[in-house]
């Protein structure tokens, strides 16, 4: 599309790459397009990297919230766990509703219900629920590094096309000034 310092990835998960324009002439000729209509392009594909900016930042924030919620549940089940065969009853309070707690004596719990979503709940042994709950916090971790990366790709692509939208921008003023400089003498 344009000439570029070196080859580079064309896309990441959808996001499309934004190419180092060394050459603006080249650039332009390349893509057919007069300066105005380039920077109108490059403007519409920064607007869009900073809507997909936006989903994947609220993307992040949901697994940020997610992975201390899952380790707590691992927490609780290895506390049920720990308990199991002592005789030892385990207290708990738990929320009822939002800002409503009530106190329950747990005494040996053989399984446990989980919360699945979309108004679902199972109930699972507790190694069952341990091992759902491990693979769940893995997959979690593993989607939040994706996401950083997609991020940080993100934001080298909207830096680029900053850099881009600035070469044309002075590009075009550097030759309005010649032309003009041209018709005064």
């Amino acid at each position: 599309m344009a000439s570029s310092s070196s080859s580079v990835v064309s896309e990441r998960r959808g996001i499309p790459a934004a190419a180092f324009v060394e050459d603006v002439q080249t650039y332009l000729t390349q893509l057919g397009l007069d300066v105005n209509s380039s920077l109108a392009f490059l403007q519409e594909r920064l607007q869009q990297y900073k809507l997909v900016e936006m989903k994947l930042l609220a993307q992040q924030r949901d697994l940020q919230a997610k992975i201390p919620d899952i380790e707590k549940c691992l927490d609780i089940v290895a506390a049920l766990q720990a308990k199991k065969g002592t005789g030892e009853a385990l207290i708990a309070d738990f929320e009822v509703s939002e800002g409503i707690y009530s106190r329950a004596r747990i005494e040996d719990a053989e399984s446990v219900c989980l919360w699945l979503g979309a108004n679902v709940m199972l109930e699972y042994s507790c190694d069952e629920a341990n091992a759902l709950l491990r693979k769940n916090l893995e997959n979690a971790k593993a989607s939040l590094e994706v996401l950083v990366a997609d991020l940080q790709f993100l934001r080298d692509q909207v830096t680029t096309t900053q850099v881009t939208l600035a070469r044309v921008y002075n590009w075009d003023v550097h030759q309005r000034r010649s032309k003009q400089a041209v018709k005064d003498t």
